[in-house]
């Protein structure tokens, strides 16, 4: 009898596991043929002289990451991916947190407030872009035409080497903000809300019961939201290309624009795969590094 039961179990963990596989297959078909393999080419090509068109590919072995490591390019690249990935976390998540607390504190009052805000988020970033590029245009712009209310001339955001990054993160931010808002305000509804009533009773004011309990307890979500604007920032692209392209001269080159620059625009299509690879390794070891940090800083809470 024992033995029997035993093989029924056996069999059933078996067709659970098959059954289980079945459903997966799709998806791992999927991220196989259009995440990993990409990423495998990827590295492959990075190890070719080949403009992406002929059918001939030259070998030259490391020479392209040895010039990868010796491109200032590159490195301005990824130093103003890193800006924007330190402003994206210090104005989005406080701003997204601020948005979604407001909404929590003000439940079916401000409803019209969620929607509105979430606008923005529902917008492609490249009808984003053009719409911006108007809106913050030396003649015409809406920074230029306050400007002259008060007796100013034109401003020129995106034209201004020192100026057009910082156009462009505050950009992003009106973009991207109220997606950590929805984000909190899920978090928000693991909160009980028995947990604000014993606060309640107990004299806590709003201000009180969101710094010392309500934030504690938000902070697993406020790490993810860490990860995912740092990786987000990361990989920026398509709205920057369509405001600026760049430019002016590389001020608001990142990698990926100088990847896309490099592969389509110039041919360099085994140079442009090393700075793609550069790119993945970047994010990936940025990512660890994070997550270790945050989990660290967690731990020690």
């Amino acid at each position: 009898m024992k033995k029997k039961t035993k093989a029924l179990a056996s069999l059933r963990k078996r067709e659970m596991l098959l059954t289980g596989m079945l459903f997966l297959a799709p998806v791992l078909i999927f991220l196989a043929v259009f995440v990993i393999y990409p990423i495998i080419e990827s590295f492959h090509i990075s190890f070719f002289k080949w403009n992406g068109i002929s059918a001939g590919r030259e070998f030259i072995g490391w020479k392209n990451w040895k010039t990868l490591f010796m491109d200032g390019n590159f490195r301005r690249a990824a130093g103003n991916n890193l800006i924007i990935m330190a402003l994206s976390i210090l104005i989005q998540i406080p701003l997204g947190l601020a948005m979604a607390t407001f909404l929590e504190f003000g439940k079916k009052k401000f409803k019209v407030f969620k929607v509105v805000w979430f606008i923005p988020h529902l917008m492609s970033s490249v009808a984003i872009g053009f719409l911006f590029s108007y809106a913050l245009a030396t003649n015409g712009g809406i920074i230029s035409t306050i400007s002259k209310w008060f007796g100013g001339g034109n401003v020129d955001l995106l034209g201004s080497s020192t100026l057009a990054l910082y156009a462009v993160i505050g950009v992003i931010c009106w973009q991207f903000s109220p997606f950590y808002m929805v984000y909190f305000l899920a978090a928000y509804t693991n909160i009980s809300e028995e947990i604000y009533e014993a606060a309640r009773i107990d004299g806590a004011t709003k201000g009180k019961y969101f710094w010392h309990i309500v934030l504690p307890l938000l902070k697993p979500s406020l790490k993810s939201a860490a990860i995912l604007s740092m990786v987000g920032a990361l990989k920026y692209f398509d709205l920057i290309y369509v405001m600026t392209g760049g430019g002016p001269g590389s001020s608001t080159e990142l990698m990926a624009t100088y990847m896309y620059t490099l592969s389509f625009s110039n041919f360099n299509m085994g140079y442009g795969s090393c700075v793609a690879s550069g790119m993945f390794l970047i994010i990936t070891l940025m990512s660890l590094f994070t997550m270790k940090v945050l989990n660290r800083i967690g731990g020690d809470a």
